[in-house]
């Protein structure tokens, strides 16, 4: 019997999604979890998979529409349903499937009405005007992001594949032609002498009104999806969750040697970040209470320890999760975390890896920043702001030495976790970067 596959919740909240790219074409039969469309939400790329045998018999929307969640965008059916009259089916489910339901193939183009004259765009390509065009997802998000369209890029990919190079050789040969758009003074020419005239008689100054001055150069870059995102789940952050802040230095120079050991026997080189989100870990098993986030019902506690790190990809800020850390050695979280610093920057982040834990660590050390105060990630109750350690004073037993010291801020909402809980938490994280050992014990 045919059905409507509709466009799922891919993320929470999440009002609509991109349908980025159908895997399975139309009556080519599937298989229960075979994944069947890839859909972009604002942050990663969710591939949906089957919920039972069945069959597309057609798709209603194509690649790159934005969907409301809860759109139709498939009639599904069972393979003896291959080759029915799908307008009949769809209108007995109440779906009306107009020309721009379909994907784009090759036809015949239709007359132009007298009143509507249409130019043609020179081609840019060996294929047909009407030919349908085939894009990556990365490609066409990133085509998307530049205000570029297809037809201003020249594919070279398999069987005329619009891939990333050619959208990244299209954005830059764009950036070229702007550039050299830009209106250049032109020389002043030489006046030509003008016969002497009789001095004019001064008349009565008149008042005008003065000259405008040039506008400043500036332009309007388009926001992206991601910093559309960005900003409204932290100004709602700011908005709902009441912060307050907790600030502690560390002494890091044995965790700053124990890191050069264990680099010099690592597969994968080991930052110092790596072993502060070690430390998180150590830190809550210590003080599993503060393990929670806030939830309308009640308070929610974890039974591992997920954290998310912040990072500043090249498409922008993305917090992707690292899941059951208390379980990973250094070496391990280290080749986690460079492996999310390349799927961001390629945006194939799944939905998946954005989800879970109740805490985010973000570190601005490495751009020579002492401290500062990060905004909470909702739903996480807490986020850790990394400084940079530096030599400074510290007095030890009545003497004054010199130490590497690290300044870490923790945000906390309060809806969540007390003052006296987050100071129990901070002495934790605390202990575990000054005796480094527990990281690895």
């Amino acid at each position: 019997m045919a059905t409507l596959l509709r466009l799922p919740e891919v993320a929470a909240g999440a009002t609509e999604a991109v349908l980025s790219e159908w895997l399975v074409k139309e009556n080519t039969p599937y298989r229960t979890e075979d994944p069947i469309v890839v859909l972009e939400t604002d942050k990663a790329l969710v591939e949906v998979a089957a919920e039972s045998d069945a069959v597309i018999l057609r798709a209603l929307v194509p690649n790159g529409s934005t969907v409301e969640v809860g759109a139709p965008i498939a009639l599904l059916g069972d393979e003896s349903e291959i080759g029915a009259d799908v307008e009949q089916l769809l209108a007995e489910l109440g779906v009306s499937a107009g020309p721009t339901d379909r994907e784009p193939t090759p036809s015949t183009p239709p007359e132009a009405s007298p009143s509507t004259q249409v130019t043609p765009a020179p081609p840019v390509t060996t294929e047909s005007e009407n030919a349908r065009v085939f894009i990556s997802p990365l490609a066409r998000r990133i085509l998307k992001e530049a205000g570029l369209t297809t037809d201003q890029v020249r594919a070279t990919g398999p069987n005329g594949r619009i891939v990333r190079r050619d959208v990244e050789r299209a954005v830059e040969e764009a950036r070229a032609a702007a550039a050299a758009a830009e209106p250049v003074p032109a020389a002043p020419t030489p006046a030509a002498p003008t016969p002497a005239v009789p001095a004019p008689v001064p008349a009565a100054p008149v008042r005008t009104a003065s000259p405008q001055p040039p506008t400043s150069g500036y332009r309007d870059i388009p926001h992206t999806r991601l910093r559309r995102a960005v900003a409204a789940r932290l100004t709602a952050s700011k908005q709902t969750v009441p912060h307050f802040y907790l600030k502690r230095t560390a002494r890091i120079d044995e965790l700053l040697a124990l890191r050069k050991q264990l680099n010099e026997v690592s597969p994968q080189k080991i930052s110092v970040n790596d072993l502060v989100i070690g430390a998180v870990a150590v830190a809550h098993q210590a003080v599993p209470d503060a393990n929670v986030i806030w939830t309308d019902e009640g308070m929610r506690q974890f039974e591992s320890v997920d954290v998310a790190v912040a990072i500043a990809s090249e498409r922008g800020l993305v917090t992707p999760v690292l899941c059951a850390v208390e379980r990973m050695s250094p070496s391990a979280i280290a080749r986690e975390v460079k492996a999310y610093v390349q799927k961001a920057n390629q945006g194939t982040l799944q939905q998946g890896d954005l989800e879970g834990g109740s805490l985010t660590v973000t570190n601005l050390g490495m751009y020579g920043v002492d401290e500062f105060s990060a905004i909470i990630n909702p739903p996480h109750s807490a986020i850790l702001a990394v400084g940079a350690g530096r030599p400074g004073p510290v007095v030890v037993d009545g003497t004054v030495q010199v130490a590497t010291q690290m300044t870490l801020v923790l945000s906390v909402d309060h809806r969540a976790i007390d003052g006296a809980l987050a100071a129990q938490w901070m002495e934790a994280l605390v202990g575990a970067l000054e005796q480094p050992l527990r990281l690895v014990a």
